[in-house]
């Protein structure tokens, strides 16, 4: 901008919405010095009404309705909104000018100090959220993400309100009506909330404070997909004010915008709203591409849950006449060799608080007393639920797709986790080298098992195969001799994929994982 210039941003008032449009006038201004921003606070009809879940009340454009006005009006230039809030048929005059780049779009569920004592003794839990979406989603994922969940009741209930407000029902006191054991939030909420040390809010203090010596779960989206647009913002204007667009196109960030389509075409296909109980949420997976998650119920009653693959870029159909290997065959049932017990792990976790578990395998038999009070995360929600119903409370995971992604989650600043470097790691032999590596690298890696070559899956036609899957870095190691020079290789994303490129494997195609590369080869002709 060469001149001085002042634009109104309207925005909500609760200290989320205000901090989150702060952040966003903090961008404008970085991007146009000598801008200014004047913020207007504007009470909506959403806001007003707490007690009562949406789904139960008439109408729509509960947080949006007042704001749109505002802005139709002239009264202000833009306005900022959690996407998701944001009806598919906005009003004509209206532009959706920029989506930034999104927050981490999951849920995160945050507990009562006492829940796992609770689960212990076989009380079940009263787990607060108003959103159809995570009422039809979280009870079959609790059941096994729960240590004891299975042999608890876990029941949902309504809950609005600010995100502070929300928090503090976890220490009310136990018996009384205000009292639940936990609460569901969008963890973007959290994350902006806690990055503010500079509004009037203070948002970081706020949070510091209520968080402290809670126990929680960042919600996988594989089994927990989020709502449509969950983690972006909108930034609006109106659609005739040429010069508000060209300054708002400083923070459109292209894949976000790319990502929300797809999940709002999903919207748009199986109906929404207040009462939509299923959610979409797409992720891109370095390497790999977009996969777009998709979990619940359709407005019809059907189940929609699903994913779809959309490569970084076409993959050409797999030839004719291909022979295919799948390690995964053996993935569940490799052979396995113990390196450490319980007492022989106990040294190695002794000065660590956070512990990564880079398969449930990777805890010794009758060591999961060793975890307690530790920070535990490991590989995938199947791990997860593993260690769960050996009693240990796992806080969230990889979602199969890599270290790499694992350590982006962990790096959060309101998970107040170590960073990467100061955990324990548990894998197998022959993979401690690629934890040393990268993000992780200074981590305490311990290998506590190892596998054998019984773990490949007939290796006859290991020799003959023109498309192999390897399912991990030792399977690759124990077989790369017995595959054909000119074998074309495919792996999940990750660690794995990192080995064969260093190997010098250079027909090499990650995937998602191997469902996406069994469907690819089934549509040779």
């Amino acid at each position: 901008m060469s001149d001085k210039q002042t634009l109104r941003l309207g925005t909500r008032r609760s200290a989320l919405a205000w901090v989150q449009s702060s952040q966003v006038a903090a961008a404008l201004r970085a991007a146009h010095p000598g801008l200014e921003i004047e913020m207007v606070g504007i009470e909506t009809r959403g806001d007003r009404i707490i007690d009562v879940p949406l789904s139960g009340i008439e109408g729509k454009e509960f947080f949006t309705a007042e704001i749109d006005a505002a802005l139709l009006e002239g009264r202000v230039d833009l306005t900022v909104h959690s996407l998701k809030d944001l009806s598919l048929e906005r009003p004509a005059p209206l532009l959706l000018g920029a989506i930034p780049r999104r927050a981490n779009p999951r849920d995160i569920a945050i507990f009562a100090p006492d829940a796992l004592q609770r689960l212990k003794e076989g009380h079940g839990l009263r787990i607060g959220t108003a959103s159809p979406r995570r009422q039809q989603l979280l009870p079959s994922f609790f059941k096994r993400a729960l240590p004891y969940g299975e042999h608890n009741t876990i029941s949902l209930e309504p809950l609005r309100g600010n995100v502070d407000g929300r928090l503090r029902r976890l220490r009310e006191p136990r018996g009384s009506e205000r009292h639940l054991d936990g609460i569901v939030l969008a963890l973007a909420g959290l994350t902006r909330l806690f990055a503010d040390t500079a509004t009037e809010r203070q948002g970081q203090a706020l949070l510091t404070g209520l968080l402290q010596d809670l126990p929680l779960m960042v919600l996988p989206l594989s089994d927990c997909p989020a709502a449509p647009g969950q983690g972006a913002l909108a930034i609006e204007c109106r659609a005739g004010d040429e010069r508000t667009r060209k300054v708002l196109a400083a923070l459109e960030h292209a894949p976000t915008r790319a990502a929300i389509g797809a999940e709002r075409a999903v919207l748009a296909q199986h109906g929404g709203g207040c009462h939509q109980r299923f959610g979409a949420t797409q992720l891109l997976v370095p390497g790999a591409g977009a996969v777009l998650l998709i979990g619940g119920i359709a407005s019809d009653g059907n189940d929609i849950t699903g994913r779809r693959w959309t490569p970084e870029a076409p993959l050409p159909p797999p030839p004719s006449g291909l022979h295919a290997w799948d390690g995964s065959q053996a993935a569940d049932a490799p052979a396995l060799k113990p390196l450490l017990d319980a007492a022989g792990l106990a040294p190695h976790l002794n000065d660590r608080s956070a512990v990564f578990v880079a398969h449930s395998r990777a805890l010794p038999a009758d060591a999961g007393t060793l975890l307690a009070g530790k920070r535990v995360w490991t590989s995938g929600s199947a791990s997860w639920f593993r260690l769960a119903a050996q009693g240990v409370w796992v806080e969230g995971c990889a979602e199969g797709l890599g270290a790499v992604v694992a350590a982006g989650l962990i790096t959060e600043p309101v998970l107040r986790l170590p960073a990467p470097r100061d955990w324990a790691v548990l894998t197998h032999a022959g993979a401690e080298a690629g934890w040393r590596e990268g993000d992780w690298a200074g981590s305490a890696v311990t290998a506590t098992y190892a596998t054998t070559d019984a773990a490949l899956p007939d290796t006859n036609a290991l020799a003959t195969a023109t498309h192999v899957w390897w399912s991990s870095v030792s399977q690759f190691e124990a077989g790369r001799a017995q595959a054909r020079a000119d074998a074309h290789h495919a792996c999940g994303p990750g660690k794995t994929a990192e080995h064969l490129r260093r190997a010098g494997i250079t027909h090499l195609t990650p995937f998602p994982s191997v469902e996406e590369w069994q469907q690819w080869l089934a549509k040779a002709r």
